[in-house]
């Protein structure tokens, strides 16, 4: 692995909304990569980038750039389309653009103290948000839900969140969820649940968007540490697990569902002697916790997926759950893991792939369709 000192190498990563493919941007361009087999989709050395953005499995993606060139201004999106090798269209703004989503219809671009809600087929707006400042872009997307649930910082001194429709663009609740600020958030792929975990970084903490209300806290560590992604598992009804990567170098898997091991009488105990304590059980059973430590240099952002959830129907040969889990790291490196966990509480981890990103090289050009 590279040092955690080094400069690095990726400047932004992101995973399209299956998890399919994920993009990465550097100071000399972009490429695609099909994260199920590593191949190299598409490479554009067209200068320093600090987003980019998938549509899918399309030809067409949102980047920003770092302003090295007047032509890739960070106050300017560009909808490129990958089988033109061209831009499609330009919007501007009058501050630097800090995140872009994107669903089929949707267009979600995130300025310090703006959201702006686009049409995708016609480029109008349909709603601007004034937001609390928000240098980091903090945001989360649901855009395979129903109605593409938005969720944006609400506050600069707690832990609050505001979600919106973004397909009829609507307010619709308010979540409370750490006392201090926002560090990032995510989506359950249906929008149902919202993961969050604060600066502090200590929690993590899952909660019901339709009641706006806490479902599920788990303790990542006792000392505080930046979280910089969170990924639910790809389940439409409930999602099975939580991964999370931290500034400390590790991945962290929390279970959604203590029962599934039988580890539940910790909660049970605690449950009646404190009434209403769900959340703060979940918090201290370890049967809901597993950590992978050093899958990344200290300090080093990443970005992660998880690719599927599976169960055994004999967990007395097998794991009774297999994860499979896409990490890419900013010091340039994609990595796959297999983690399994019994329903003793035990678990096992198996690097599968690992593969440098700058040294990746187009052996043929392929496109995505439209």
């Amino acid at each position: 692995m590279a040092s955690g000192s080094a400069p690095p190498q990726i400047l932004c990563a992101s995973f399209n909304q299956d998890n399919s493919m994920f993009s990465v941007g550097t100071k000399d361009g972009f490429k695609i990569f099909d994260a199920r087999t590593g191949r190299l989709a598409y490479k554009n050395d067209i200068g320093g980038l600090n987003v980019v953005e998938m549509r899918y499995g399309t030809s067409i993606i949102a980047i920003v750039g770092t302003g090295e060139k007047p032509s890739l201004s960070p106050r300017r999106l560009c909808l490129f389309n990958t089988v033109k090798d061209a831009a499609k269209k330009d919007l501007n703004f009058r501050s630097t653009i800090l995140a872009v989503r994107f669903s089929m219809t949707r267009l979600i671009v995130v300025l310090q103290d703006k959201t702006f809600i686009y049409d995708l087929s016609s480029s109008q707006i349909l709603e601007e948000i004034d937001t609390v400042h928000n240098p980091k872009g903090i945001c989360a997307f649901a855009p395979n839900s129903e109605w593409c649930y938005l969720a944006i910082p609400a506050s600069t001194s707690k832990g609050s969140a505001l979600v919106y429709k973004a397909s009829k663009p609507e307010l619709i609740c308010q979540i409370d969820a750490h006392q201090s600020p926002l560090a990032t958030m995510a989506f359950s792929s249906n929008g149902m649940y919202l993961a969050t975990a604060s600066e502090k970084g200590t929690m993590v903490r899952v909660h019901i968007v339709a009641q706006a209300t806490k479902s599920h806290s788990f303790r990542r560590g006792a000392y505080p540490s930046a979280i910089y992604s969170l990924s639910f598992g790809p389940s439409i009804d409930l999602p099975d697990v939580l991964l999370a990567t931290s500034s400390s170098g590790s991945l962290h898997m929390f279970f959604l569902d203590a029962a599934r091991n039988g580890r539940n009488q910790t909660n049970k105990l605690l449950g009646s002697i404190i009434p209403g304590s769900k959340a703060i059980t979940d918090a201290l059973d370890p049967a809901n916790h597993h950590v992978i430590h050093s899958v990344s240099p200290a300090e080093t952002r990443s970005c992660l997926a998880v690719h599927s959830v599976e169960y055994s129907q004999n967990s007395s040969k097998f794991p009774a759950v297999r994860t499979v889990v896409y990490m890419v790291t900013h010091d340039g490196y994609f990595r796959e893991y297999t983690i399994s966990t019994t329903k003793s509480n035990e678990s096992s981890w198996v690097l599968e792939r690992e593969f440098s990103l700058p040294d990746s090289t187009l052996k043929q050009k392929e496109h995505h369709k439209d």
